[in-house]
């Protein structure tokens, strides 16, 4: 059984909740995402590509007639049920693009955006789609990667779409925290979207040891915060935005606190020409970049695709171009 998928189903109609539940169950270990289209199949992005859904649970390569296509209502009830039948107290979420589960999975929610005078999305209507990525916590992916390195001085994990970038995250987050491969420190979370703790209700859903989560907060707001009263060594920011992000970091570095980051990136050259992250780089923010692939097996073995890289020897390669 897998625990992760049987969770994230539970919150669809009971429709597509039969059908999903049909899939087997070694097959079930290996979706990573979930996506429900307005009269479209239902595609699962396993380890090893996409498959369509048949009406019995199937999981087939190419479209047939046994296929299941997912009707309008049949998405709206989905959509209703994730958002616990209140679409608005979800109003902050949906303007976001996005509703977190219990567990710390995120449902990404493609819609009608509706502006307000100001230019600012006040609502969204006419929901399409609904992407649906599964939280895997899974514990000891950090172990090598953090033993290669001697001392921790703010680590930036970069990597494509669905290479593991979180998953590697929150494991280092609670390694640095339960003093697992260094001294033990004070760690605090910035969880923006809920997911990387997985928060429901107050309660963390996710294994992150001992570290503190401002659930929901921004990067600036949860920065700012936790230098004034949480007295951190060490911020976890995950998916930093390199326009929005960089006055927040800053403003730690600036206060001693080292940070551990993820960003979305394909390569160390990709990474280098967003200028923001260029000036975090040069201001030392980070002591090592962790390039990840886009893997295509079990997030167990994420750490064979890491390729680890110093950010001085980066920086001089860079002044050489």
């Amino acid at each position: 059984m897998c625990k992760e998928y049987d969770e994230v189903i539970k919150n669809l109609d009971e429709q597509l909740s039969q059908i999903l539940n049909s899939v087997p169950n070694d097959e079930k270990e290996k979706v990573r995402e979930i996506r429900l289209r307005v009269n479209s199949p239902i595609v699962l992005s396993l380890n090893d590509g996409m498959y369509f859904v048949s009406s019995g649970g199937g999981l087939e390569k190419n479209f047939s007639a046994n296929i299941f296509t997912v009707p309008k209502d049949t998405l709206f009830r989905s959509f209703n049920k994730i958002c616990r039948y209140s679409i608005y107290s979800y109003q902050n979420d949906l303007r976001r693009g996005f509703v977190t589960l219990k567990g710390g999975h995120r449902v990404g929610i493609c819609a009608t955006a509706i502006y307000n005078n100001t230019d600012k999305i006040e609502n969204i209507k006419d929901v399409s789609s609904l992407i649906i990525r599964i939280s895997k916590n899974i514990c000891g992916v950090a172990d090598e990667i953090l033993k290669k390195l001697k001392n921790f001085a703010g680590i930036l994990v970069a990597g494509p779409p669905e290479s593991g970038k979180t998953t590697l995250l929150r494991d280092i987050a609670r390694s640095l925290s339960i003093g697992k491969t260094y001294k033990m420190k004070k760690v605090v979370i910035i969880d923006e979207r809920g997911e990387f703790s997985g928060t429901y209700c107050g309660i963390m859903q996710n294994d992150i040891g001992l570290c503190d989560v401002l659930n929901s907060y921004s990067k600036m707001d949860g920065i700012n915060l936790s230098i004034r009263n949480l007295s951190p060594e060490v911020i976890v920011c995950d998916e930093i935005d390199p326009k929005k992000d960089l006055e927040a970091i800053f403003l730690g570095l600036n206060s001693g606190v080292k940070f551990a980051c993820s960003i979305h990136s394909g390569s160390i050259e990709e990474l280098l020409n967003k200028k923001p992250i260029l000036a975090l780089l040069k201001n030392r923010a980070f002591d090592k970049v962790v390039l990840l692939k886009k893997h295509s097996e079990s997030p167990l073995t994420l750490n064979r695709s890491a390729e680890i890289y110093d950010v001085d020897k980066i920086l001089k390669n860079k002044d050489k171009e």
